[in-house]
């Protein structure tokens, strides 16, 4: 098996784009706009500037940098030449922007932001996707992302070819150790999930010994979390748990550590790094064309 060059992703919905660029726009143009534009570029000038990849990596968070373009001046024109979910080499042209000048200088930052962050996400993602791409595993994040852009994020692992775990408290049940503490065991945690969630609801549990694994398998869990687990003990999980619960693998999830986890025959490994952690990718405004009104 091996992982397509480019991949296919839903975008998100304008709504759902437009209030967090907003923000970022009118966090950036303060209270006078941006004055250095103002002062140094002819109000009549007009520009065509390519968003080129400085670096290798896969592309996300286009809409976005299109969203801010669109809010600073609906007439500037964005052309894309590589999507949301393409690989791009240094050099690789991205999209091309065409319009005035000032318009294009004052959103390119908020639009660089957003594609840089997405993109690094996208790229660690399909780095780990690509490592794991002879297992059956699938790379997937969690909720250990950036306060307010959760819904980036985890597009961008979307784009990089990982899964979403679960986007917030409310929608999955994730028994964890601190919740085993107080609730007085692994079975206890369960049975009162089981009581307390609706029908359409999945409960997952978190484990760290094989011991805690037969507990939540007796107790009929629908996922479950092994922590920390070296590949000799997870794979002695997946031959325990053998097929009644999604398995999952967690604990300093990288590039390098991935494939051995992922060989342990476990359906998912999620990692955290890749939404708080991963690099930024090195995208830049480049102009190629400049014109005087």
């Amino acid at each position: 098996m091996s992982i397509p060059k480019g991949i296919e992703v839903e975008p998100l919905p304008q709504l759902m784009i437009e209030p967090a660029v907003r923000e970022a726009l009118l966090e950036d143009l303060g209270r006078a706009g941006d004055i250095t534009t103002q002062a140094t570029v002819p109000a009549g000038a007009k520009a065509r500037v390519l968003l080129n990849a400085r670096v290798p990596g896969r592309v996300s968070g286009l809409d976005c940098a299109r969203m801010s373009f669109r809010l600073i001046d609906p007439n500037l024109k964005v052309a894309v030449v590589k999507p949301d979910g393409a690989d791009v080499m240094p050099g690789d042209t991205i999209a091309a922007i065409e319009g005035p000048a000032r318009s294009i200088l004052t959103g390119e930052r908020v639009a660089l932001n957003f594609m840089g962050h997405m993109s690094g996400i996208a790229t660690a993602t399909r780095e780990i996707a690509n490592a794991i791409a002879h297992t059956k595993a699938r790379i997937c994040c969690t909720r250990k992302t950036t306060p307010g852009l959760r819904l980036f994020e985890k597009y961008a692992v979307r784009c990089g070819g990982g899964m979403n775990h679960r986007f917030g408290l409310d929608d999955a049940v994730l028994i964890k150790d601190n919740h085993i503490a107080v609730a007085g065991g692994v079975a206890a945690a369960i049975r009162a999930a089981q009581a307390h969630a609706g029908h359409l609801v999945k409960i997952e549990c978190e484990v760290d010994t094989l011991e805690q694994l037969a507990q939540a398998l007796d107790a009929g869990v629908d996922a479950v979390l092994l922590d920390n687990m070296g590949p000799e003990t997870l794979a002695e999980a997946v031959r325990l748990v053998d097929g009644r619960a999604i398995t999952e693998a967690s604990g300093r999830v990288t590039a390098e550590t991935a494939p051995a986890l992922a060989e342990a025959g476990v359906d998912l490994i999620s990692s955290g790094w890749i939404t708080h952690s991963a690099p930024t990718l090195d995208i830049g405004l480049d102009f190629d064309e400049l014109t005087a009104s």
